[in-house]
């Protein structure tokens, strides 16, 4: 057990080095000088070429790729981020009040498509070409091909225009005004769960169909044990393996598909940061909160590796 946690924190590591040096490589490839974000153009008609070449090397961009990298992986191992070049604000300040917005967000969303892609999983399975076998199958095949940015204009005209239900951008802390708070994610929600809840219906019910066809449920069904009992104890959880696979790979499809619902609903989290850091050439904000977000991923997946030796005591690590 022991070994094979270091093994995959090694690995995750390596996943994270990795991920950042793409992304930090993509970026510098953009056009554009990040120079001309920090400075303006006065500032930069006013500066003489040292004064310019002396903020160029107090930015680090007078380095190589490599070097650049690397000077900003030493400040990440001294909690340093490094400081944006739009917001004139070191990053993880900025972090620090996106990034609860978007794990507030994805979170609800989560714990909401879960529930109900998993019951209605049970039910398709449990009432295996029925009425409701078929109504469940239709919404989970439905919801999967829903594009994100297209249902959350639809519930932005219905909803919010023309109903008047409910509020179409903005976010609202709950600690703050709960019940508007929960109005303005309602619809976000829905964007952000829908994909995910058709995938963990489909999923639960395949699983499900093989689970309750072996000899110990019906064991079980022979010895009169309330339906019930049957599916919750002894079929659900044999039958959650790769149901909680695909629900770790889901985290990052959550925070991706934040990038456009933030977006559409003028949400102000990650997303939105990222899509204004990437436009804007601010690559420090974005090569952060990349890493933020990287080891969110990968803790995820690490909590999943080790819950199916709760779900299935035959699992061991090697």
């Amino acid at each position: 057990m022991t070994t094979y946690l270091i093994r995959r924190l090694i690995q995750a590591v390596f996943v994270l080095l990795l991920l950042t040096f793409i992304v930090y490589g993509v970026m510098r490839f953009v056009p554009g000088d990040p120079l001309l974000m920090y400075l303006s153009a006065t500032d930069i008609q006013s500066l003489s070429p040292e004064r310019l070449a002396a903020a160029r090397h107090e930015l680090g961009l007078d380095r190589n790729l490599v070097e650049q990298y690397g000077f900003w992986l030493n400040n990440v191992l001294h909690g340093d981020l490094g400081k944006s070049f739009v917001y004139k604000v070191p990053v993880l300040k900025l972090i620090e009040q996106r990034l609860p917005v978007t794990v507030y967000l994805g979170i609800i969303s989560f714990i909401v498509s879960s529930v109900l892609g998993i019951g209605l999983g049970i039910i398709a399975a449990v009432r295996r070409g029925k009425w409701a076998d078929l109504v469940a199958t239709l919404a989970a095949n439905t919801a999967i091909t829903i594009p994100i940015f297209w249902l959350g204009i639809i519930l932005i005209l219905i909803l919010g225009l023309r109903l008047n239900m409910l509020p179409v951008m903005g976010y609202t802390s709950p600690f703050k005004d709960f019940w508007l708070s929960t109005r303005q994610l309602i619809m976000p929600v829905i964007c952000l769960m829908v994909g995910s809840m058709g995938s963990n219906a489909r999923l639960t019910r395949t699983s499900m169909l093989e689970v309750i066809r072996q000899d110990y449920i019906r064991t079980a069904w022979s010895k009169g044990l309330e339906e019930r009992a049957i599916i919750m104890k002894h079929a659900l959880k044999n039958s959650l393996i790769p149901v909680i696979t695909v629900m770790g790979l889901q985290v990052r499809f959550i925070f991706g598909g934040a990038v456009l619902v933030e977006q559409v609903f003028a949400i102000p989290g990650m997303g939105r940061l990222l899509v204004d850091a990437t436009f804007g050439k601010d690559y420090l904000v974005v090569q952060g909160a990349v890493f933020l977000i990287g080891i969110i991923v990968v803790l995820t997946n690490l909590v999943v590796d080790f819950s199916y030796g709760w779900l299935d005591p035959r699992v061991r690590y090697g």
